[in-house]
């Protein structure tokens, strides 16, 4: 049995006269008469009742007919979702990223692609650095917002903005009323830090960056980027920060910028290199139109 001879005999129950049938149908009326004889001989039943006046369904071909429409409809709807993959419009889309990310052009990709995409499932999973290199590559997420420099291998990594560290530091602190702050001036203070493991080359960069300056820092703690304001506000020390974290707002913190050309913090998306998912191209067409970054 084929799809064809299904649609067929829905046309005929429709009409229930073979000449106009098979006129919707654009075949033939003996082609369409002898098909649906040798549908009802695979089926070992009767389907219709003829005469010279009328056709009518018999009471199998009744109970087949609503089998049949569900069939023919579950296929337009395999059809119609395997195309809609095929473009990149449905499926599961694993996306990563670091909290800090939420502070800048993430969210605006993420509500474009979901008014566009209605029919992909996002999984967004919250994630250090490190996390999001190793679900890349093990395919449990397709593809990542997350900072440079990190480990690139096997990836495809763009830098879609970059933007420069700021001084965070409690609104007591003696530099309060500075309007630049350079690192030097700093050097007697205690610092928060985000742990090395989250992120190993981007904490190497930040370390990197204090020795230019002259002077080891003292770690009073170590945390999460996105708690860092809140332990700043607490007068525990002071931390380098990217400039989008200032979206945090948080009462009791400062935003100071630092002079000189210093290195900037590269927020990036990142997949695998070997993929070809049309899902994934969507999406990163979207991050394309977001963000005015070629990828």
């Amino acid at each position: 049995m084929e799809l064809r001879h299904l649609r067929y005999f829905t046309i005929l129950a429709e009409e229930l006269h073979f000449g106009r049938a098979a006129e919707r149908l654009s075949i033939a009326q003996p082609a369409l008469s002898q098909q649906i004889l040798r549908l009802e001989d695979e089926l070992g039943v009767a389907l219709l009742e003829r005469t010279r006046r009328r056709v009518r369904l018999t009471e199998p071909g009744a109970v087949f007919l609503e089998s049949a429409r569900a069939t023919l409809a579950q296929a337009h709807q395999a059809v119609r979702s395997v195309q809609q993959a095929g473009r990149g419009e449905t499926g599961n889309l694993g996306v990563g990223f670091v909290t800090s990310a939420l502070y800048g052009v993430f969210p605006d990709v993420i509500r474009v692609f979901r008014q566009r995409f209605k029919d992909v499932h996002l999984e967004l999973h919250e994630m250090p650095i490190v996390q999001q290199i190793e679900s890349l590559r093990s395919g449990r997420i397709q593809v990542s917002f997350l900072r440079r420099p990190l480990d690139e291998q096997g990836l495809t990594v763009k830098t879609i903005y970059k933007e420069p560290w700021v001084v965070a530091l409690p609104e007591a602190h003696r530099l309060a009323k500075a309007r630049r702050i350079a690192l030097h001036q700093l050097s007697e203070d205690q610092f928060i830090l985000f742990p090395r493991e989250l992120a190993p080359s981007l904490y190497d960069q930040v370390i990197s960056m204090y020795l230019d300056a002259g002077f080891s820092p003292r770690i009073a703690l170590e945390a999460q980027m996105h708690a860092v304001p809140s332990l700043v506000a607490a007068g525990i020390g002071v931390a380098l920060v990217p400039s989008s974290l200032q979206n945090l707002r948080r009462k009791g913190v400062l935003y100071k910028p630092l002079p000189g050309s210093l290195p900037k913090v590269e927020q990036a998306v990142a997949w695998r290199r070997e993929s070809s998912s049309p899902l994934l191209q969507s999406f990163l067409e979207v991050v394309r139109e977001v963000t005015g970054h070629r990828l």
